[in-house]
């Protein structure tokens, strides 16, 4: 839920305060897209990976905490960012083809 409500308000900023589209120029739609992609893709996938983490790494030293932020930012993330903008392009109605280049750019 936190997640999928913290994407629908990075929406709305996106739209209102870096595209300027005014209230009658919001695309609801779009907020309500980011919104469900953060509910069900996001917050299950992240939460999960942050316990399998914990599992692989437990404790809560200086090193252990640089040990799963290489271990995130080096492996998952990648990985996350390309399935994030698969998702977020077959939501948006693109063809296989056309997200894959985007992916690929």
């Amino acid at each position: 839920l936190v997640a999928g409500a913290l994407m629908g308000a990075g929406d709305v900023i996106a739209q209102q305060l870096v595209e300027q589209r005014g209230l009658h120029g919001h695309q609801c739609p779009r907020t309500l897209k980011m919104m469900g992609i953060g509910l069900c893709f996001v917050g299950p996938v992240v939460g999960s990976w942050y316990r399998i983490l914990d599992w692989l790494i437990p404790g809560n030293t200086k090193v252990v905490a640089v040990k799963k932020v290489i271990l995130d930012q080096g492996g998952f993330a990648p990985c996350f960012l390309g399935c994030f903008l698969a998702v977020t392009g077959a939501t948006n109605g693109l063809s296989l083809q056309d997200n894959w280049a985007k992916i690929q750019q």
